[in-house]
């Protein structure tokens, strides 16, 4: 489990290889599960974070593929808060804030725009070997 979210009450773990398919499965799992849990399609947070996660799975997709042959997505929440994480194994610790548009950052760039722009936060944890990382967006119900 991705540290920091055994507090949140509902969780789903998926595993998927790192292809762009993933990125289809991802947001149809996410769209379904929320759907269980009761977090509709016409939630105002639920378009932004299928976005903010299929970016986040196409930057894993596209650039840790090479030394991480799966990707783990994680979705959490809790009657307030929704989580999106993705983790590779890949070491490379990509930088959030200040991402920009044209700094070849645009994916990032864009799922900064919409944390922020819902009051979510969102960070990259490394892993304790230091060859892999989550990046995990938290965004209010």
């Amino acid at each position: 489990m991705i540290a920091g979210l055994e507090s949140l009450r509902q969780r789903h773990v998926l595993t998927l290889p790192a292809v762009p398919a993933a990125v289809r499965v991802a947001r149809e799992t996410a769209e379904r599960v929320l759907a269980e849990w009761h977090i509709g399609a016409h939630h105002p947070t639920v378009g932004p974070a299928l976005l903010i996660l299929a970016e986040l799975v196409t930057n894993s997709v596209r650039h840790a593929a090479p030394l991480s042959t799966q990707l783990t997505v994680v979705y959490a929440a809790r009657r307030d808060r929704l989580v999106v994480a993705v983790h590779d194994r890949h070491p490379y610790l990509p930088t959030l804030y200040g991402a920009t548009v044209g700094s070849g950052d645009g994916g990032l760039a864009t799922v900064m725009e919409l944390t922020l722009g819902l009051g979510g936060t969102a960070g990259v944890l490394p892993d304790a070997d230091g060859q892999g990382k989550t990046v995990r967006v938290c965004l209010p119900l």
